[in-house]
């Protein structure tokens, strides 16, 4: 009986999915996108080994490059960039600025941890944040303690999701369970089309999931979902800190864990491609807020087709370089004819298609 009501629900599912628009279907799991230009990575800081599965030839590297003072460089051509995968050099056959309209889903921790004073910094920079949207932007609002609740699915109004923040007023349990609202906002993302993030708002802690950190790592390596995050309540951790709030055995692990939980956000956002922050004054908010919209508005999207076309399921390891019209470094000046040092965001790698999966 459980398999046939699963095949009825899937087949509602896709039935629907053909009538109805984007911002109608994100809590059925499905959402589809206005039209978009399809992508799939987008990376920031060199930490580790990331992947993503793909399933057709064709490879997509979202790619962001600032300056050393954290500005774009824009106005870069496909001659300017090449792609190396596991040190071969690959032809790249897709190439264009993305200035795609966003969809993000703002997950905010919404528990009574904290007294509550956690959730209260979530809803106010998750307000704040909406500023930063353009008309034609989507935006869903997600919260989570014991469980997950979509609170505003897919909507271009930002004064939909501002009002629903506004009477967020009473979390219902003292616990917060991040890596199962994490996957399954994942899982209702993987079918929505073109440029998709996740911003976390909350102290990143877990308290009673099902799942575990290594189910979520897991889930990264295949997602084409770029995760930002931001550490609500730094200011006060660091205030209970000071005044020996977490003194003696049982306060030093309280103190641990809330270092590991910032630990776990950093690892979310370098993973995806996406940057995180700690802020410990209100002042920083509206400059972070304006980073995580400006890097989803200036990348440049490369698509290449794998010389390597052995489908061993293995990681392919990717590395994006800037250069000049002869192949060497690009040298970029100021207006001083000083020379700037730039920074190059893009995933490090992905998985190659399994034997027996077709393309």
């Amino acid at each position: 009986m459980r398999t046939t009501c699963a095949r009825a629900i899937l087949f509602g599912l896709l039935s629907a999915v053909l009538a109805f628009s984007p911002g109608e279907f994100f809590a059925l799991a499905q959402p589809q996108q206005p039209k978009q230009p399809p992508q799939e990575k987008k990376k920031e800081e060199p930490q580790g080994e990331f992947a993503l599965s793909v399933e057709v030839p064709l490879v997509n590297v979202d790619v962001v490059v600032t300056d050393g003072n954290g500005n774009f460089l824009s106005g870069l051509r496909r001659e300017n960039f090449r792609v190396l995968e596991d040190g071969v050099p690959q032809a790249i056959t897709n190439f264009a600025p993305t200035d795609a309209p966003i969809t993000i889903v703002l997950l905010i921790e919404f528990s009574r941890l904290g007294q509550s004073l956690f959730s209260y910094y979530a809803t106010q920079m998750a307000s704040d944040f909406l500023r930063q949207l353009k008309p034609e932007d989507w935006v869903a609002l997600v919260s989570y303690d014991l469980k997950t609740r979509i609170e505003v699915d897919f909507t271009r109004s930002k004064e939909e999701v501002r009002s629903t923040l506004s009477r967020m007023y009473f979390p219902g349990f003292s616990e917060a369970c991040l890596h199962d609202a994490l996957m399954e906002t994942l899982d209702r993302l993987r079918d929505v089309k073109g440029k998709k993030s996740i911003l976390i708002l909350g102290t990143g802690r877990d308290t009673f999931s099902k799942k575990s950190l290594d189910d979520v790592l897991k889930r990264l390596r295949e997602t084409d979902v770029t995760i930002f995050s931001v550490v609500a309540g730094k200011n006060y951790i660091e205030y209970l800190d000071a005044r020996g709030a977490f003194g003696g055995m049982w306060g030093a692990t309280a103190r641990m864990d809330y270092l590991q939980a910032e630990n776990e956000m950093r690892s979310f956002a370098a993973m995806t491609g996406g940057r995180s922050w700690a802020p410990r004054f209100e002042g920083e908010w509206s400059g972070i807020f304006s980073d995580v919209a400006a890097s989803l508005r200036n990348q440049y999207n490369l698509g290449y087709t794998p010389a390597n076309h052995a489908r061993d399921g293995k990681l392919r390891k990717i590395k994006v370089q800037i250069v000049d019209a002869n192949g060497g470094p690009l040298v970029v000046q100021d207006q001083k004819g000083k020379k700037i040092k730039y920074v190059i965001y893009a995933r490090e790698g992905y998985l190659a298609p399994k034997p027996g999966i077709s393309d």
